[in-house]
């Protein structure tokens, strides 16, 4: 799988910067899908660019406004319209829980019962079991909490997902921010190296999901990027660990500036993905949409041009690489 997250149905800050829980569809926060955000076509561009795959971020309180409680029509139809529309193409979508391991502002595991994370992805999982090209990807970046905790809330998702006989592709990240640079670290609790050894899906058919941004504090912020090397460096550990224990990864968002040091380094990013193809899935670039803008990692064209970003991933497109990392 190798494609862009098409983020913007999880935005939640208006121009004002004022939080938007839930918001309004098409004014705080937009489906990347022409029926919802008029004229976004964008899809088929990174199509012919040779994608193959979508993640689509989302927020969990939109689409399930009272926990325990059935979905909410009007949300759930924005949802798989964009996804229908986009595996109709010919891509994977990836389906992306957009929450930091959160409810609003109740944290999963304590403000939030782990259940009711559990029973959520029930009723998601019934409307998407069907469909083999869609992946279930339980939470985006879960931070700030007990890393035994939220082995504990995906373990139960799992359990969930796979009752309703759902047999997709999920995935699942680490605590602390999902970083691959910081893998086996424990700022965050005990090490996602550790604790995700504890996943268990009867179906044995997971993959471990990590960032990695190319910037100096691995946040995605910044325009610059520290060196060529540092995103294939950041991710070594995280490499190491999927083969010793035949794991497989996903690399869920990683993005850097238009400078040439960044070019670089998403090139030799995507050059180690495919060298090191035994153990990743795939990945997805961070971040296109209708809404972005001219924001500095977007892939969106301007003008019809391609972005410099566009242009390093796209010689890499293709079903075997065979350039090495310089």
């Amino acid at each position: 799988m190798r494609g862009v997250s098409l983020a913007g149905a999880e935005f939640a800050v208006d121009p004002f910067g004022k939080g938007n829980l839930p918001g309004t569809a098409g004014v705080h926060y937009h489906y990347p899908d022409p029926a919802f955000s008029k004229g976004y076509s964008s899809a088929d561009y990174f199509l012919a660019k040779g994608m193959n795959t979508f993640r689509v971020p989302f927020r969990w309180e939109r689409l399930q406004p009272v926990r325990n409680q059935p979905l909410n029509a009007a949300e759930l139809n924005r949802l798989k319209t964009t996804v229908d529309n986009l595996v109709a193409k010919g891509a994977y979508v990836v389906l992306d829980v957009h929450n930091y391991a959160r409810y609003g502002t109740g944290v999963l595991g304590a403000e939030v019962p782990v259940a009711d994370f559990a029973e959520f992805w029930g009723r998601l999982a019934v409307e998407f079991k069907g469909n083999t090209k869609v992946v279930f990807a339980l939470m985006n970046e879960p931070h700030d909490m007990p890393t035994e905790v939220w082995i504990e809330a995906a373990n139960a998702a799992i359990v969930s997902i796979r009752n309703t006989g759902a047999t997709n592709l999920i995935i699942v990240p680490g605590n602390g921010w999902s970083g691959a640079h910081s893998f086996n670290a424990t700022f965050y609790g005990t090490s996602n190296a550790e604790a995700l050894l504890k996943i268990v899906d009867p179906k044995q058919y997971v993959a471990f999901e990590v960032h990695q941004h190319l910037d100096g504090d691995s946040s995605g912020k910044a325009a610059t990027c520290v060196s060529e090397t540092v995103g294939v460096e950041r991710l070594q550990v995280f490499t190491e660990w999927l083969r010793k224990h035949k794991k497989k990864g996903f690399l869920g968002e990683f993005s850097g500036g238009s400078g040439a040091v960044c070019l670089k380094a998403i090139t030799n990013v995507v050059v180690y993905l495919e060298q090191n193809k035994d153990v990743y899935v795939g990945w997805t670039y961070w971040a296109a949409g209708p809404a972005w803008g001219s924001y500095f990692t977007s892939l969106e064209p301007k003008d019809g041009v391609d972005t410099p970003q566009m242009i390093s991933l796209q010689a890499h497109l293709s079903a075997s690489v065979k350039a090495s990392v310089k």
